[in-house]
């Protein structure tokens, strides 16, 4: 990038749908009146995706009274002062933009913090934004920066961005984040109105942050069915202090996963009350208001427009017929799902690759989401269903070599396996997934890291192990497993990339994900025992900024009276409060579970831990909140995480709240056919159930 032509800067800046300004590397004091009016761009200003000479910025200017602004002039200067000002362009504004703004920043230099702001012909300004450039790619300096996910504004308070800026802020310069990585859920499309929910969500209280000026009422829920309505659910999460402030500070790298557009979506389907429902002209709305409010170099094919989205012309119509990958054939579909491309790679010098991946764009049907999958969960066992049913279901016709049975047992249960002629679920889709293995085979990056929106590690228990004085007995000699539809149970495609990196001899694979609302940390392997146990890589998934996580769903779902209780939210003779014991069971299973209900000892539960449950996990904590922060140099990678308490209300402190821990993570760099290893360092708090 750093012998980028002027011209080529004018074609990059055009696919991007925004306005250039090529940067002086003189500089000089600022030309233009600028007051400070954060009123009048409400939203704040963002930045992101930067490499190593532009960076993509954004804010957005509504009319004030009868008056509209039709252009915004933007300043990028080396000095927060503005005296020394290196860029400056005019960029249009306009009702179909929603009065948003990108411009495309080129010119500058390699790993320099620079600070923009925008005007209006009145030089009335927003707030002053800081950006940060990538390095060159031969550039061998650590590099640091911070993975996120599901800030659920509805219900909770975005804590953990007012602790990761007071930290960066009195870090030295070496150890400060040079961007954020946001693995979606950036909104939460799904809107509870106070008086939907007057007794809260859990224990929490429902805001009132939106109201769809269209909307659809599903339940007791609202959803947006409209470009206006995304916008706005945007708009409201925008006004948040705590994250407008953050994305002030860094860039970000924002992808987008299912509540971007719908709870339960893929492709461009939703599904509500077990039924897949067309929903293609919401899909373009979704990917329009993405694409307006999300600073991202992300492709929009319908056409090269600098100040609004052209959407393509869609209606809703059922997709009856879906090719051999699980992709819906329907034009309507096919142009709904191509009017945004998201998935794209970041490069930050010489020791780190991002690759970012969309996980519900392409990907066919979850098993489990099939009305033919029901009977093979039940009440007594929540959350869990036979890992040997869900391979059956995953595999498809592909099963044992294309073996599959004619049906599916689970205890006293048979069904007829309707997967057996259909194809192995994929995630990726047939052509993300080639373009994802040839970005890593072709990687001359250190480290080679998946920003996967969903997470890659088995969620699974062995319910198998349970006495029979816990009640009713698990029904298989098998495991158990969480079918979350993620690639955790998408076991042939991640199969198939786990033996990609290893036939390729491919070495520093790291994947850092979100969704889940939880800690992990731990191998990247194709299979556990008693199948083979090879690791690929290492692999993390972030808590939740502020959405709740499936143990605080339990505490409130799972009845007091359930025999299993202990496994799930137990309590200890001298606990006065439910415990995550859940952790306890994922990590070391259901003896740790009992034993610890029955002592409260958990020392004497971990020595009980069974050794084939879970060798691919380090850590696991399915009710923490937070961000990670990624150190990867020549050497090592650390990954650590950090934990506050549950983000019930904002906190006033200027570090955003107490820690709940402190964790980290550090793998040497290893060699081709060594299998790379994890060392834990707990730095601050106790996380007893999660180790």
């Amino acid at each position: 990038m750093s012998s980028i032509t002027r011209r080529s800067f004018l074609g990059m800046a055009a696919a991007s749908g925004a306005t250039a300004a090529w940067g002086d590397p003189l500089g000089a004091n600022s030309r233009l009146a600028w007051r400070e009016r954060r009123d009048l761009f409400p939203e704040g200003v963002a930045s992101g995706d930067p490499d190593s000479t532009s960076v993509l910025l954004w804010t957005r200017r509504p009319p004030s009274g009868a008056k509209a602004a039709s252009k915004l002039n933007v300043e990028v200067a080396e000095d927060e002062r503005f005296t020394r000002v290196v860029a400056t362009a005019a960029a249009p504004v306009s009702e179909a933009s929603d009065w948003t703004c990108r411009v495309l920043v080129g010119g500058l230099k390699a790993s320099r913090v620079y600070w923009y702001r925008f005007s209006d012909s009145e030089g009335s300004g927003s707030r002053v934004g800081r950006t940060i450039t990538a390095p060159d790619v031969d550039d061998d300096r650590p590099v640091r920066f911070v993975f996120v996910s599901c800030q659920n504004v509805n219900d909770g308070a975005q804590n953990a961005y007012r602790r990761m800026i007071f930290e960066d802020q009195n870090a030295s310069e070496a150890d400060r984040i040079g961007f954020v990585l946001h693995l979606g859920d950036f909104i939460y499309e799904i809107v509870w109105y106070p008086e939907d929910r007057p007794q809260g969500m859990y224990d929490r209280r429902v805001r009132n942050i939106v109201r769809y000026p269209h909307g659809e009422k599903i339940r007791d829920f609202h959803i947006p069915t409209t470009v206006d309505d995304y916008r706005a659910v945007y708009r409201a999460y925008l006004s948040d202090p705590d994250l407008q402030d953050a994305r002030a500070r860094w860039p970000f790298v924002n992808m987008w996963d299912n509540h971007e557009f719908s709870w339960m979506g893929w492709q461009s389907i939703q599904r509500f009350n077990g039924k897949n429902l067309p929903a293609q002209t919401r899909k373009v709305a979704a990917n329009q208001a993405f694409f307006e409010y999300q600073p991202a170099r992300i492709a929009k094919p319908s056409g090269p427009s600098l100040e609004r989205f052209d959407p393509p012309s869609v209606v809703d119509r059922p997709i009856a017929r879906f090719d051999e990958h699980g992709l819906g054939q329907e034009p309507n579909n096919l142009a709904a799902i191509g009017s945004l491309k998201g998935y794209r790679t970041l490069r930050w010098g010489r020791n780190v690759e991002l690759i970012v991946t969309d996980q519900r764009t392409y990907r066919s049907e979850e098993p489990t989401d099939q009305p033919e999958a029901k009977p093979l969960s039940s009440d007594d066992f929540p959350e869990f269903i036979s890992e040997d049913a869900m391979e059956i279901m995953d595999s498809g016709k592909t099963y044992r070599g294309g073996r599959p049975p004619a049906s599916i047992r689970f205890g006293s249960v048979e069904i007829n396996n309707s997967w057996k002629d259909r194809p192995a679920q994929t995630i990726l889709g047939a052509e993300q997934k080639a373009w994802f293995l040839d970005r890593l085979r072709n990687s001359k990056a250190t480290w080679k890291i998946w920003g996967n929106t969903t997470a890659t590690l088995d969620m699974r228990a062995d319910l198998h192990n349970l006495p029979r004085e816990a009640g009713k007995p698990w029904p298989e000699s098998g495991y158990a497993t969480s079918p979350l539809g993620d690639h955790g149970t998408a076991y042939v495609e991640r199969g198939e990339i786990y033996d990609f990196v290893l036939d390729n001899r491919i070495t520093g694979f790291v994947t850092v994900a979100g969704d889940r609302h939880s800690f992990w940390a731990g191998l990247a392997a194709k299979s556990l025992p008693p199948k083979p146990f090879v690791p690929a890589g290492i692999a993390f998934v972030t808590g939740s900024i502020s959405a709740p996580g499936i143990v605080e769903a339990l505490e409130y779902s799972l009845p007091k009276e359930h025999p299993l209780r202990a496994l799930y939210v137990g309590q200890g003779p001298h606990d006065h409060a439910m415990q995550p014991t859940l952790n306890l069971l994922i990590r070391h299973g259901v003896r740790s579970c009992l034993e610890y209900a029955r002592s409260g000892d958990i020392v004497k539960a971990r020595a009980l831990s069974n050794p084939d449950l879970s060798p691919h996990v380090s850590f696991v904590d399915m009710g923490g909140h937070g961000y990670s922060v990624v150190h990867a140099t020549s050497g090592f990678i650390e990954t650590e995480f950090i934990c506050i308490p549950r983000p019930i209300e904002r906190s006033d402190r200027p570090d955003g709240g107490a820690l709940s821990y402190r964790v980290k993570f550090r793998t040497d760099r290893w060699k081709t056919g060594e299998a790379p290893k994890l060392q834990m360092q707990i730095l601050d708090g106790d996380p007893k159930f999660s180790v």
